[in-house]
């Protein structure tokens, strides 16, 4: 029976501190993430809020942008928002496989400049799980995933491929900070027919390109790459297709709360992030 009782008084002991470094390495984890995100805020908070976020009356817009301009500014567009903070719940599939899990995001994101960075947490197999973050500041993207916070399953570091999918993927979320894409700011807008239109962003010489499509209530309701994707890769990058649902009124700004996110190639799409957004604060108002 003493050896028992030693044996369980161990087993306690591993089960503290294996509990307690998981504990540790997630903080420490969660403290990068903060601090990236700090810095896309302090960017964002460096430019001058005010200096694009008017439409000049010489702006020309293809009809549909305009349209839905109108739409998700029905007051006009929202004086002195510098970034956005997101937080998002929906299922992930991740690279390369098939299974859906249940997933919680977060995201912040500069609306003059295309700084953002995205962390999520999902289960893997019971009990572990992993927490994964990429983020795209002055034009240099870094990517990870960690298992328990601890094992580093994936790293990926700036190249010029890697860079163009980060800014795309800025181009992607836009429709969740609007102000991102009036005009004076890193986007413009090119006709395409009565219901479509060419978004490109362009920033530290490199662009990228999405053709947006709208409804008849000038809701954007999807954005699509023109090219294929590389679906063979160990990361999904931007996505080359998303829906977006369920306009809501948020702080004088119509935003789309639900969303689809696939990857796309041969004329066929392949979901991988599905869900809706749960909180979003748009910051940086004077006195706010």
């Amino acid at each position: 029976m003493t050896f028992l009782r030693w044996s369980l008084a161990a087993l306690a002991l591993v089960a503290v501190v294996i509990g307690g470094t998981v504990v540790w390495f997630a903080q420490a984890t969660r403290g990068e993430i903060n601090a990236l995100e700090r810095t896309v805020a302090e960017r964002a908070a460096a430019t001058d809020p005010h200096a694009a976020l008017a439409t000049s009356p010489e702006t020309v817009l293809p009809d549909p942008v305009r349209r839905y301009f109108d739409f998700v500014f029905p007051n006009g567009p929202p004086d002195g928002i510098t970034h956005a903070e997101i937080e998002m719940a929906g299922q992930f599939r991740r690279p390369q496989t098939e299974g859906f899990q249940p997933t919680t995001a977060r995201q912040v994101a500069s609306t003059r400049a295309p700084d953002m960075v995205f962390s999520a947490d999902t289960p893997i197999v019971w009990p572990l799980w992993a927490i994964a973050w990429d983020a795209f500041i002055d034009g240099e993207m870094a990517m990870r995933a960690r298992v328990l916070s601890m094992i580093t399953v994936m790293a990926e570091d700036s190249t010029p491929a890697l860079n163009r999918t980060s800014l795309r993927r800025w181009l992607l979320e836009s429709p969740t900070y609007p102000m991102a894409l009036l005009p004076g700011g890193p986007v413009t807008w090119e006709a395409v027919d009565e219901t479509r239109a060419r978004a490109v962003v362009r920033a530290h010489g490199q662009q990228a390109s999405l053709v947006a499509t709208f409804g008849a209530d000038g809701a954007l309701t999807r954005f699509d790459a023109e090219e294929d994707g590389d679906l063979t890769t160990p990361y999904h990058g931007s996505g080359e297709h998303v829906t977006r649902t369920d306009y809501t009124l948020i702080d004088g700004v119509r935003v789309p709360m639900g969303f689809e996110i696939a990857r796309a190639a041969g004329g066929q799409v392949y979901p991988f992030w599905r869900g809706r957004i749960t909180e979003i604060r748009f910051l940086g108002r004077e006195g706010g």
